[in-house]
């Protein structure tokens, strides 16, 4: 019998890994990384032997869906990889900034757990960028186009559909015959949100007869995209014309390409106060080069506003800050600066620099525009903490602290409902990719709407597709 097993995105957000199995025949529908309070369990050993895994199947890019990639190979899978063109390019750019904290982190704590003496005790990174150079480089990775069917192996195959979540994305229509009979199970990835701002908007579901569904926003419905962007607007505004600084912690892709797409609107209309927007992320700096060779998957606005010279987002006002140098000749600009950096988390990265000379100025904004898991700094501060910790020292939060959702690239319950209801033939129903409230207050509305049972599906839980 066809069965699914989860390692990951069980009750939480991140660590998206499940392995479809028929036949013998095992595929991997990505293989992320854990984020926030389940870190941890990134260092844990597969529960499965790498090497068994015949396939991988990969939705798109985002950390929490390929992260873990590069260990999977460097622990024995051999297989193919398949993904679209642009998830895999992108996919470059972030496991291998991924590889670099990773190993940054790691000489840091070494250096310190050797004036204690406890340096053989410390756990070495997951991977190092020798390790993703070799998961490009020794595996075959075939890029799918979408609305094309794929055969993987005799009896099974694939079709991508444009998700509209990331640049690339695709959730994943996977067809097998057992005993005589034709299936098809649908696995969603990360399904967008139609906000019409970079990315088209999410492709119809025919029909399946089983879908894993992601729930990251299950629970709560985004409000309007004018509204997000009107109040958007508001706080930078009023900010910028305080003499303040504006701060986002922003996602190096998809998010970052939305909030520059609108800056651009607004410096074009005049609407934009005379100040410096600074993208301090070369990961972000890269993916939004990547999005600039894909322009003709993005919104037909996107496509309008290409320039003679090729570049999409880019006006007057707009700063990139490659260097660590430059990153820090930001602190010399006292006010009326917009200063966009990672990690969209706050977990690290430049924008915890940011947080340690301006978040204790009561004339600077924070503005999150991306979900912040458990477990996270940014999670803290938007929950309200008082006080931060950052590189060992205690700040005061005296900004204002400001949660636009709408800016989501996940569908909100709405969307998610809206999709399901599209999918003929669909029996059953499998939560994943979200926290468990979430997951159980989705179950229930998906009952009542749309007359649909649904199974929240636990770590390490084997599904029997019968």
């Amino acid at each position: 019998m066809a069965s699914v097993k989860s390692y990951g995105a069980t009750k939480e957000v991140t660590g998206s890994c499940h392995v479809f199995k028929v036949d013998g025949v095992k595929i991997m529908i990505d293989c992320g990384m854990f984020q926030g309070e389940d870190e941890n369990k990134n260092e844990e050993a597969f529960y499965f032997e790498p090497a068994s895994i015949d396939y991988l199947l990969v939705t798109h890019a985002h950390l929490d869906h390929v992260g873990r990639i590069p260990k999977l190979v460097k622990e024995g899978f051999k297989g193919k990889i398949y993904a679209t063109a642009a998830t895999m390019d992108l996919a470059q750019i972030i496991l291998m900034d991924s590889a670099k904290i990773m190993s940054e982190d790691f000489q840091t704590r070494y250096r310190k757990a050797l004036r204690k003496g406890r340096e053989t005790k410390l756990s070495k990174p997951l991977y190092e960028p020798l390790d993703v150079d070799k998961t490009f480089q020794g595996i075959e990775w075939v890029n799918p186009e979408y609305d094309k069917y794929y055969d993987i192996c005799e009896g099974i195959s694939f079709i991508y559909r444009n998700a509209g979540h990331i640049l690339g994305s695709a959730f994943i229509e996977l067809s097998y015959m057992e005993k005589g009979d034709s299936h098809t199970i649908v696995f969603s990835g990360d399904i967008g949100n139609n906000n019409g701002l970079v990315m088209p908007n999410l492709d119809k579901c025919d029909a399946s007869q089983a879908l894993y569904v992601e729930t990251t926003y299950g629970n709560r419905e985004h409000q309007s995209i004018d509204l997000t962007i009107k109040e958007f607007k508001k706080v930078v505004i009023k900010t910028l014309e305080n003499k303040g600084n504006v701060l986002i912690p922003s996602f190096a892709v998809e998010r970052t390409q939305e909030l520059l797409c609108l800056l651009r609107e607004m410096h074009a209309s005049g609407e934009l106060p005379k100040c410096k927007v600074f993208l301090d992320s070369p990961m972000a700096t890269k993916a939004t080069a990547v999005y600039r060779s894909y322009a003709q998957e993005l919104t037909n606005k996107c496509q309008k506003n290409v320039k003679e010279d090729g570049t999409v987002f880019n006006f007057d006002s707009l700063i990139y800050t490659e260097t660590p140098e430059a990153s820090k000749g930001i602190n010399d600009i006292k006010s009326r600066a917009i200063i966009i950096a990672g990690s969209g988390m706050c977990n690290g990265g430049r924008i915890t620099h940011h947080f340690k000379h301006r978040i204790w100025d009561k004339r600077n904004a924070v503005v999150f525009v991306g979900f912040q898991a458990q477990g996270t700094l940014g999670r803290e501060i938007v929950e309200g903490t008082k006080w931060i910790n950052i590189f060992g020292e205690d700040i005061i939060v005296k900004s204002s602290i400001h949660t636009i959702n709408g800016f989501s690239a996940h569908a909100d319950q709405d969307g998610i409902l809206e999709w399901i209801s599209k999918i003929k033939k669909l029996k059953k129903v499998f939560l994943v990719h979200g926290e468990y409230e979430s997951q159980k207050v989705f179950k229930k509305v998906l009952k009542k709407k749309l007359g649909l049972d649904a199974h929240i599906v636990g770590f390490k839980e084997k599904i029997v597709l019968d």
